[in-house]
């Protein structure tokens, strides 16, 4: 971590207030991002960006990148002057408790993350789980989630849903997990939420659609809130029947499959399934 002094400041509720008034611990704002490269702002809130514009210390995963946001909203604040600290999977605990201590001693920080919401298959929980056990205020600013928009837009169960991240690599792991999330979704009226490198895309749909059941609804949702928007969700039958190009297009999946008829095996492999396995 960079050894560096950190001008103390103190709160209101609506962002940093000045050294007059009383001293106290700073906060943690989850600053959201665009899911992509947008010409002008048309997904952050206002509010969002003159938050923004008051903070100047910044827990990044990747300062360049986190530079580039700053100048997309015209931060005031030139990013020589700003403080930037990695925070990403690497990041050693030490370092993780240096942030803490810098936020106890009343400077503001944001937590900006590569695209969507702060600590949402994001390295910055850690340093909001820490920020919470030391009584520090954690602010979640308004922004967009791929997650929560692809649950809107899929038309599954919005009531009970799970969100699992990346599934395993391609292999026996994740044909077996593909399998379990299936499984699982009958037994409970769950919609299983997850996602996969974009560049594995093409590859996961592929097995989605040869591993699932015929009637399991299948939803794939990519380059939410871009012009190249697209939101495909119906049942596995009518997936065999497309031909959608994922290749590199941040997307998010999701099954929901029906619930097995009664004295059924819920491990039982649909009939397609099994004519493919010999069985």
């Amino acid at each position: 971590m960079p050894d560096r002094i950190h001008k103390n400041k103190t709160h209101t509720q609506d962002g940093p207030r000045s050294d007059e008034q009383a001293p106290g611990p700073g906060r943690l704002f989850l600053i959201p991002t665009p899911l992509g490269p947008h010409p002008e702002n048309q997904v952050l809130p206002e509010h969002v960006i003159r938050t923004v514009h008051r903070l100047d210390t910044f827990f990044v995963e990747r300062i360049r990148q986190a530079n580039s946001f700053l100048r997309w909203i015209n931060h005031p604040v030139p990013d020589f002057k700003c403080r930037f600290y990695e925070l990403n999977k690497h990041t050693p605990g030490e370092d993780l408790l240096e942030m803490v201590s810098l936020l106890k001693n009343g400077s503001d920080g944001g937590i900006i993350t590569e695209a969507g919401c702060p600590g949402v298959a994001d390295p910055g929980s850690e340093l909001v789980r820490l920020a919470h056990e030391s009584g520090i205020d954690v602010v979640p600013l308004t922004g967009p989630s791929s997650i929560l928009l692809a649950l809107m837009a899929s038309g599954m169960n919005g009531q009970a849903f799970a969100f699992h991240g990346y599934l395993p690599r391609p292999g026996r792991e994740r044909t077996e997990r593909i399998r379990f999330l299936e499984n699982e979704s009958a037994k409970r009226n769950l919609t299983q939420v997850f996602m996969e490198t974009p560049y594995r895309n093409n590859d996961l749909l592929k097995e989605l659609v040869r591993e699932l059941a015929d009637t399991t609804r299948l939803c794939v949702a990519s380059d939410l809130t871009l012009p190249e928007e697209q939101i495909i969700s119906c049942r596995v039958t009518d997936w065999r029947k497309r031909k959608v190009d994922l290749d590199k297009r941040p997307s998010i999946f999701l099954l929901l499959a029906e619930e097995a008829p009664t004295g059924s095996r819920n491990n039982k492999k649909p009939a397609h399934r099994r004519k493919r396995a010999g069985k």
